[in-house]
């Protein structure tokens, strides 16, 4: 069965979730790639990237973490809803001309990657017969 779709029974964290661990890698990049921006887009697109890349593995975490099955669907709701907005704002920081080393399309990648990942995560969260991670 594929990360993405993980057996609850095995998952004893959100740390053993490969969605988890991957939208954290992602949000390392965005660190690094925002360094490199302006330093007056520090509180405009600097770190709105930083807290959508952020909120990922914040809300994958918070979401496992949760007692219901309905409430870890909802942060991975959240988690997949920021994968959009971190797009956006990629897109953006490109066209602006911030992407000097071509460093934002592999992001983009990961990112609708992820956001693959959090779908079927969803889904299965949404699958009442299969059991609740712990």
């Amino acid at each position: 069965m594929p990360d993405s779709a993980p057996n609850f029974e095995q998952v004893k964290s959100h740390r053993d979730l490969q969605v988890w661990q991957m939208s954290m890698d992602l949000a390392q990049s965005v660190y690094r790639l925002t360094a490199q921006f302006p330093k007056q887009e520090e509180y405009r697109i600097t770190s709105q990237l930083i807290r959508a890349a952020v909120s990922i593995p914040a809300n994958i975490a918070e979401g496992n973490a949760r007692g219901t099955r309905k409430d870890y669907a909802h942060f991975v709701s959240i988690a997949r809803g920021s994968t959009a907005e971190l797009e956006t704002l990629l897109l953006l920081a490109q066209r602006a001309g911030f992407d000097r080393e071509n460093a934002i399309a592999p992001l983009i990648e990961t990112n609708e990657r992820v956001g693959k990942m959090l779908t079927s995560l969803r889904a299965r969260l949404a699958d009442h017969s299969a059991p609740r991670s712990p």
